[in-house]
């Protein structure tokens, strides 16, 4: 009776195959892209509004090969993802020391908190002129703009990561005679990098929004740029397809991104899966 209490109590985890959810993923791909075409093509032909305005796939895709034809798509592609990722590396970097910092010593923690609280809630996008006026529109504005978008979200899952590290981790390590170096190393660090690939995760979106409209305001290339440049001539596929770029050049980072997090906590991937084996 006890062992079949002990059994009905374990909840059953339902494990598909790898190649469903790909599949899946595919899929849902696939019957978004059949049913924009539809509507676009139900438009074409009833008029409900200006067709010019609803370019189906099959348009968008014509616009990108023009993009390729005049040698504008992989400039496009290479100078945004080259100010994206010198951004996002750029606050990664000082966002993860800072944390680490506030969240070792009090008194850097009292030092910062307060600006933090003050200029946190105002939007990166408010101090796009200002980098412009200091900076210029060239690159280092569009880096500036990234890297501050990126810097806040891994700064706070950067100091909940280090602050919530088990207690009982670090008693150990230092009654085993663990120096500094090596509980920040050994213990610290690999319990927060959780907490603080969340953070990257989710800057990663914010750093590509606040690219676009930087790119947008003030550029001379970038996909940013490619939608003001079709909006000028009225080239609705081009917009399009500017914007599907975008989130093309954002899937990719995510994967890679995705991909790192995934080898470095593979012991994380077995989830409730694993506690109930």
């Amino acid at each position: 009776m006890a062992q079949a209490t002990s059994q009905l109590a374990v909840p059953r985890v339902a494990v598909l195959p790898v190649n469903f959810h790909v599949a899946v993923r595919w899929l849902s791909v696939i019957v978004f892209l059949g049913l924009w075409q539809a509507i676009a093509l139900v438009n074409g032909r009833v008029q409900y509004f200006n067709p010019v305005f609803l370019p189906g796939p099959s348009d968008v895709i014509g616009a990108t090969l023009d993009l390729n034809a005049q040698g504008i798509l992989f400039t496009s592609l290479w100078t945004s993802g080259v100010r994206l990722l010198s951004g996002f590396i750029l606050g990664a970097i000082f966002a993860v020391l800072l944390g680490f910092a506030m969240a070792r010593y009090p008194l850097i923690d009292s030092i910062v908190d307060p600006i933090l609280t003050m200029v946190g809630p105002i939007p990166p996008f408010a101090f796009l002129p200002m980098l412009i006026i200091w900076m210029g529109i060239s690159w280092p504005s569009k880096v500036a703009l990234v890297a501050y978008a990126c810097f806040l979200p891994i700064l706070a899952y950067t100091v909940d990561g280090v602050k919530h590290v088990d207690p009982l981790l670090i008693r150990s390590a230092l009654s085993l005679g663990a120096s500094d170096a090596q509980l920040f190393r050994l213990v610290v660090l690999p319990a927060a990098l959780p907490s603080i690939f969340v953070g990257l995760r989710v800057s990663l979106a914010l750093g590509f929004s606040a690219l676009v409209v930087a790119e947008m305001v003030g550029a001379s290339s970038g996909l940013g740029y490619l939608i003001m440049d079709a909006r000028t001539f009225f080239k609705v596929g081009q917009m399009f397809s500017a914007a599907a770029l975008i989130g093309a050049e954002y899937s990719l980072f995510a994967f890679i991104l995705g991909r790192i997090e995934h080898r470095l906590f593979r012991w994380r991937q077995k989830g409730l899966s694993q506690a109930v084996a």
